[in-house]
């Protein structure tokens, strides 16, 4: 029977050690899978403290874990893993995530550092270390570089390593991690090509695209600075410094006034342009909202007002979006000839999410309302600003 702290002393307020046996695994993968004996005992001491009747509290200060347990951990999300080497004898352990990183089996094969470099992607190989570069010369440099799995696929690695030297300046052995960054590398490169795109619509077509947090907007890219014979701090000074002088009073007015309602539209001034130009642009302005429906940002395309207007990605679409309504949901469906139910399973969302959407009921940034919106594109529909802050669902 469980003992009262009210009748026994030595439970109220009074602080226990507890040893408690765990299990963890061997942190390496040993190149002699049969010496490694399988698991490793490991005592954790923890201390526990006992208040009395609010319960039985852990003091943190008394827990032990293994820093190779918490490697451990994080290698099982998939992303890293670590090696280490040793000279004299030229043998190499490498962790479990390694493996899995490379593509490879633990059980079929000794790591080595000439089997790393035959999976490294031909056209990286030569930046990387040579054997005797490492185990002679202590030379071991952070990189990244792209490996090829056995079974095709392609990923991108960051390495990071160090060398180790004896009291007389000779290196005895090695250790490092890789990190898998591939979706990293993937989006930087999506990134890079996106900019070029854009500085190529700048200087060929005149369309130029731009995000900012602060309106109205005085922050543009160079090109479009340059476009307007004005330096930056122009249009710090005056958000109306490109703008046709006859005609500030108005859009004075008229971007503060639109800019309130929190919804897409599209204006379109006169501006001054360099060598004396003067021209009409059209600016399609969106507003991308967070979680908390507070507006993130503005993000706007601006094009000479004879370019049809061009479907654009990233924060544009998403702001535009955000703002389809049920009832261009509703729309976009009779075009297809589509129920509900047919929008549910086309987006992978339940038919009561589908049905709040339609009702208007979910909120601006729901994740929700995107699968809703890339299922009816994928099925050929599209949305469109017109000449104002009008939504336009039609059918390719």
């Amino acid at each position: 029977m469980a003992r009262d702290p009210r009748i026994d002393p030595r439970l109220a307020g009074g602080t226990r050690r507890l040893r408690i046996r765990t299990w963890k695994r061997a942190f390496f993968s040993s190149t002699r899978p049969a010496e490694r004996g399988g698991r490793e005992e490991m005592p954790v001491d923890v201390t526990m403290r006992d208040d009395g009747p609010n319960g039985v509290s852990l003091n943190r200060s008394g827990l032990a874990f293994s820093s190779r347990e918490f490697l451990r951990l994080i290698e099982d999300q998939g992303l890293t893993g670590n090696w280490g080497w040793t000279f004299d004898t030229n043998v190499q352990v490498w962790s479990a995530g390694l493996f899995r990183l490379l593509g490879l089996q633990a059980s079929d094969m000794l790591p080595s550092y000439d089997l790393l470099l035959g999976l490294v992607h031909p056209e990286d190989k030569p930046e990387l270390e040579t054997t005797a570069e490492i185990m002679q010369g202590g030379i071991l440099r952070d990189h990244v570089f792209r490996v090829i799995r056995p079974d095709g696929s392609i990923r991108v690695l960051s390495s990071r390593g160090e060398v180790y030297f004896t009291s007389e300046g000779r290196p005895r052995a090695a250790a490092g991690t890789f990190l898998d960054v591939t979706e990293r590398e993937r989006l930087a490169t999506i990134s890079a090509f996106e900019k070029q795109r854009q500085r190529v619509l700048a200087q060929t077509a005149r369309i130029f695209t731009c995000s900012n947090r602060v309106v109205p907007f005085v922050e543009y890219p160079p090109e479009f600075v340059d476009l307007a014979g004005l330096q930056r701090q122009d249009l710090l000074d005056n958000w109306l410094a490109h703008v046709a002088r006859e005609e500030w009073a108005f859009w004075q007015d008229e971007s503060l006034r639109l800019l309130a309602t929190g919804k897409p539209f599209i204006e379109i001034p006169t501006l001054n342009l360099v060598g004396n130009e003067r021209a009409r642009f059209r600016y399609t302005m969106v507003p991308v909202y967070e979680a908390d429906a507070s507006i993130g940002c503005w993000s706007a395309v601006i094009s000479p007002v004879e370019t049809p207007f061009a479907t654009f990605g990233g924060e544009l679409r998403q702001g535009l979006e955000q703002s389809v309504q049920g009832r261009h949901l509703r729309a976009a469906r009779g075009l297809l000839g589509w129920s509900m139910m047919d929008l549910a399973r086309a987006s992978g969302l339940s038919f009561s999410t589908v049905r709040r959407l339609e009702d208007d009921g979910e909120a601006t940034a729901s994740r929700s309302r995107h699968l809703a919106v890339a299922a009816l594109r994928t099925a050929g529909i599209q949305f469109s600003l017109l000449d104002s802050s009008t939504i336009a669902v039609g059918q390719r």
